[in-house]
């Protein structure tokens, strides 16, 4: 019998991903319409592939520098330029990481010293406030409410901040609500942000999904640029989950710090996924705006079929999920989510995983094909028969 102290208290008492629960219920039931998976339901463009099979031909198979391929971090910087109209030095402000998780890995573990403090907009990614404590940090969470369409409000941020608070993490376009912050919304968070002198972690991986107006990046904000650690990868607008390819950029001190650690931790990105992720941002373009306009006429549909069936749904300015409201159940998160699977085998995830204000919600991923997401609102459907 392994004795529990040769684990660490910090892993002991971190919960497991609240995610995992439904996903493993529903990988043993058959006929089961998922809506639960956060991951494009395209393939990476044949060209990206195409790159990768040349690279391996070619027997570029050795590391590459540890920040990456030189020409993609140009590229990158480029991409940056141009597309978020923010400038950074491919040599010494671009990091290519095992995709943005390591991403947010490294940057929390290079910033954070024990005891401090990172903001935490919830509902967020599940990750967010484990990786805050493993990086022996304190997560204060601040919760984005419903009657704001989940947007949250720089004086809500601003209550939270003490002597010890050293970054505020967010996430716009994000992950589980699709709430897209404008650039006014920004504004107001740089003003607090710039007033008690903190760091900004800003996750953009869902930049490019964005439906009904321009997106605006947190580090394009004036004076907001020199104290921004932006997060993005290749995951979701490319279609490249599996090829775990993100980047991080930095003002230097904070990105030649933050190499020391990927240094240690990683070596450096998968080649052939860099040579793949060169060629996605050359010539994939288009494929982007394919998908785009395809999660566009999902996200119309899914919307507009929650509020007729009775789920009240915000509409997401951006990424691919929708976040019903659940509470004219009377259900728990939990219960709506595990009932639904089980009775009508449909699996979404409960809001709560994301944050104590996403209960009553429920989060359903619209990267999924019409066909599968009308057959998912059939049985929706029919089970909200159940409460009138």
């Amino acid at each position: 019998m392994i004795k529990t102290s040769y684990i660490s208290k910090t892993v002991q008492e971190l919960k497991p991903s609240g995610i995992r629960k439904f996903f493993d219920l529903a990988a043993n039931m058959e006929g089961v319409v998922s809506l639960g998976v956060g991951e494009p339901d395209f393939v990476t463009s044949w060209s990206a592939r195409e790159a990768a099979i040349n690279s391996l031909e070619m027997g570029h198979t050795s590391y590459t520098a540890n920040a990456g391929m030189l020409e993609l971090r140009e590229e990158i910087a480029h991409y940056m330029k141009s597309r978020f109209h923010v400038s950074y030095d491919p040599e010494e402000e671009i990091i290519v990481t095992v995709g943005a998780s390591q991403g947010i890995d490294i940057a929390l573990r290079t910033i954070l010293n024990p005891g401090e403090e990172i903001i935490v907009v919830e509902p967020c990614f599940v990750a967010y406030a484990p990786i805050v404590t493993m990086a022996g940090g304190v997560p204060v969470t601040v919760q984005a409410l419903p009657e704001n369409d989940f947007k949250i409000k720089a004086e809500q941020i601003e209550e939270l901040i003490t002597p010890k608070t050293k970054a505020l993490f967010i996430c716009s376009p994000n992950n589980p609500t699709g709430t897209q912050l404008g650039k006014s919304d920004l504004e107001a968070i740089a003003e607090v942000v710039i007033k008690h002198d903190l760091l900004v972690i800003s996750d953009e991986i869902y930049a490019e999904l964005v439906y009904d107006e321009g997106y605006t990046s947190f580090a394009a904000i004036d004076g907001i640029l020199e104290r921004t650690i932006l997060l993005n990868g290749f995951s979701k607008a490319f279609a490249m989950t599996g090829w775990r390819l993100g980047f991080v950029c930095a003002p230097k001190e904070i990105s030649q710090a933050m190499l020391k650690v990927h240094q240690y931790a990683i070596m450096c990105a998968p080649t052939m996924a860099q040579y793949a992720a060169l060629e996605a941002l050359q010539h994939g373009m288009s494929d982007v705006e394919d998908m785009r306009s395809s999660y566009r006429r999902r996200r119309n549909y899914i919307v507009k079929s929650f509020n007729e069936i009775g789920l009240d749904c915000h509409k997401p300015g951006g990424a691919f999920y929708a976040f019903p409201s659940i509470r004219k159940t009377g259900l728990s998160s939990q219960e709506f989510a595990e009932r639904l699977l089980l009775e009508e085998k449909v699996a979404v995830v409960p809001g709560d995983v994301f944050g104590e204000s996403g209960e009553g919600h429920i989060r359903c991923s619209y990267a999924s094909s019409m066909e599968q997401l009308q057959e998912a609102i059939k049985r929706i459907s029919r089970f909200m028969e159940r409460f009138n």
